[in-house]
C-alpha cells in the first residue's frame, strides 16, 4: 500500500514520534465541534520545522499522495475534512514564537501558534494584534492567515492580510518560499505572500509568519443597545462614525432569536437588556484617553436616544460586565450546540440591504418543515452576516435546499457567499453564485500552476 510506503519514509526522515497511524488515530477528529466523529485519514504526521514540512511534501509529491492540512480545526466550510485516501499534516507542534521585536512592532511565529497566545504575548509590551473572534483560543495562526480570517474588529483594522508583513511557505513539491520581511513597503515585483493568504492551503503550506502589531489602546469601553428598525441600525452606525469615528472599533449585530438563546444559555450572566427588541447592537471603542473616551461613548448613546434611534442601552461599567457583554456575541458555539444538524453561513452584502434580506431569508427558511432554529448575527459595519440554521432531520437534499435559500439572492446584490470563512469543500458547489466563470477559470489555472498534481488540500475552493 502507498500509505505504508509513505509511513516508512516519514519515520525514516522524522522519527516514529512524528507519525501516527492505526489504532493511535482513534481519538483524532477533523473538527473541534465534532470530536465524536473520528478522522478518516490513515496517517497523521507532525512536523516541527519548515524543513520537516518540505521533506514531507517532497515524499508526497513524488508518490502523488493527497495531503490535508490541520491546524486548530475550527474551519467551518469543510476545509479540514479527511478521507481514506488523504494523509494529514498537523501543524500543532510548530508552535514557537520565534521573535518578538518590540522596536519594529512585529512578531515572528510558526504557523501552529494559537492566536490567543500571540495576542497575550503582544500585550506584555503594550502592543496589540487586532484579530479578535470567538475561536481565538483554539485557532492556529497558520489557519487564520490561510483563510484570511476576519472577526470583530475588521471595521477598524481590516482583515488578517492587513496584518501580515512576511510569510514562509512550502510548495506542493517541497520547495520553500521564504519572504520573511518586516518592511511595510515593498514593490519589488509580485507580492507573493498574497497568493498564500486566503488560499485555504491549496497553493502552499504556510509555516512561518511575521505579523504587524499596533500600539495597544489604553482604554476599552463597550455598550449594547436595543433597536426595532433596521434603518436605525444603519443610522446609528453613521452617528457613531461622526461622533467617535476615530476610536470606534466594533459594531456588531445580533437578532432577537440569537440574543434570547445566548442569555438563556449563559446562566451566570445578568442580561444587559430585556429580550423584546428585534436587534441588539454591540459597540466597542478603543482609545487612549481614559475618561474622555467613555464620555464620548456616553454622549453618542445619549444623542442616539434623543434621536429615537435606540430604545434602550447599557454601557459596561467594569471589566467583568465588559467581558460578559461580549461573551453574548462571541460564544457562538452555544448556537451550534443548540442546533441539531447545524448549517453555518457567512455571507457578505451591502449594509443598507442587510435588514430586508435577512427578513426574507428567515421567512423562507421558516416555511421549510425541517427547519427549527434560525440564528442570525454578524459584523454589520463591514456587511458580513452569519446564520446558524438548525434542523430536525438532515440529508444532502435538505442541505442543498437551505443553501440555495441563503445564497440565491446574493448575486443580484453583488454579495458574496463567503465573507471570511472561505469556500473549502462545502461551498464549492455555490461559488459561481458570486464569482464569474472567468474568475473561477483563472483560479483553476493558478492552482494548476502551483500544484500540478493537485495533491494539496484537494478539492477545496475549485
Amino acid at each position: 500500500m502507498k500509505v505504508d510506503s509513505i509511513t516508512k519514509l516519514l519515520i525514516d526522515k522524522l522519527g516514529e514520534k512524528s507519525v501516527l497511524t492505526g489504532t493511535n488515530l482513534i481519538q483524532k477528529y477533523d473538527h473541534i465541534w465534532r470530536m465524536n466523529e473520528p478522522t478518516k485519514t490513515p496517517l497523521i504526521v507532525f512536523p516541527k520545522t519548515t524543513k520537516d514540512v518540505s521533506e514531507i511534501m517532497k515524499i508526497c509529491n513524488n508518490l502523488s499522495q493527497k495531503v490535508v492540512i490541520h491546524g486548530g480545526l475550527t474551519n467551518l466550510v469543510g476545509g479540514t475534512k479527511t478521507s481514506s485516501d488523504t494523509i494529514v499534516i498537523s501543524l500543532e507542534k510548530m508552535n514557537k514564537i520565534e521573535e518578538f521585536d518590540e522596536k519594529s512592532k512585529t512578531i515572528t511565529v510558526q504557523s501552529g501558534v494559537i492566536l490567543e497566545d500571540i495576542i497575550n504575548k503582544a500585550s506584555e509590551k503594550k502592543l496589540l494584534l487586532p484579530l479578535n473572534f470567538g475561536a481565538k483560543g483554539s485557532a492556529q495562526i497558520g489557519g487564520v492567515v490561510s483563510t484570511n480570517a476576519g472577526g470583530l474588529r475588521v471595521f477598524k483594522y481590516g482583515m488578517t492580510r492587513h496584518m501580515v508583513l512576511g510569510i514562509e511557505a512550502v510548495m506542493p513539491d517541497g520547495t520553500i518560499i521564504s519572504s520573511l520581511k518586516k518592511v511595510i513597503k515593498d514593490n519589488s515585483g509580485y507580492d507573493l505572500k498574497q497568493f498564500f493568504i486566503g488560499s485555504e492551503g491549496t497553493l502552499g503550506i504556510i509555516t512561518k509568519i511575521i505579523l504587524k502589531l499596533v500600539v495597544s489602546p489604553s482604554t476599552r469601553y463597550s455598550a449594547i443597545v436595543g433597536i426595532n428598525k433596521y434603518e436605525n441600525v444603519v443610522n446609528l452606525l453613521k452617528l457613531l462614525e461622526n461622533d467617535i469615528g476615530k476610536i470606534l472599533s466594533g459594531f456588531e449585530l445580533i437578532w432577537n432569536s440569537t440574543y434570547r438563546t445566548m442569555i438563556n444559555a449563559l446562566e451566570t450572566i445578568n442580561p444587559p437588556l430585556s429580550d423584546d427588541f428585534k436587534y441588539y447592537v454591540f459597540i466597542e471603542v478603543l482609545g487612549n484617553e481614559t475618561e474622555n473616551d467613555k464620555i464620548l461613548l456616553q454622549k453618542s448613546i445619549e444623542n442616539a436616544i434623543n434621536l429615537d434611534l435606540i430604545l434602550d442601552g447599557s454601557i459596561a461599567e467594569n471589566e467583568r460586565e465588559l467581558n460578559n457583554l461580549w461573551q453574548i456575541r462571541e460564544d457562538v458555539g452555544i448556537l451550534d450546540y443548540d442546533s441539531k444538524f447545524a448549517q453555518h453561513f457567512d455571507i457578505s452584502i451591502p449594509i443598507p440591504k442587510i435588514g430586508s434580506l435577512v427578513d426574507k431569508i428567515v421567512a423562507k427558511l421558516n416555511t421549510l418543515e425541517y427547519v427549527d432554529k434560525i440564528y442570525p448575527f454578524g459584523h454589520v459595519a463591514d456587511g458580513n452576516i452569519h446564520f446558524i440554521v438548525g434542523k430536525n432531520k438532515n440529508s444532502v437534499e435538505i442541505i442543498d435546499e437551505i443553501n440555495k435559500v441563503v445564497y440565491s439572492p446574493l448575486k443580484e446584490l453583488n454579495g458574496s457567499i463567503s465573507a471570511e470563512h472561505g469556500i473549502g469543500l462545502d461551498k464549492k458547489k455555490y461559488l459561481n453564485m458570486t464569482r464569474s466563470d472567468d474568475e473561477i477559470n483563472l483560479m483553476r489555472k493558478i492552482k494548476k500552476l502551483f500544484d500540478p498534481k493537485l495533491i494539496l488540500n484537494p478539492g477545496r475552493i475549485i
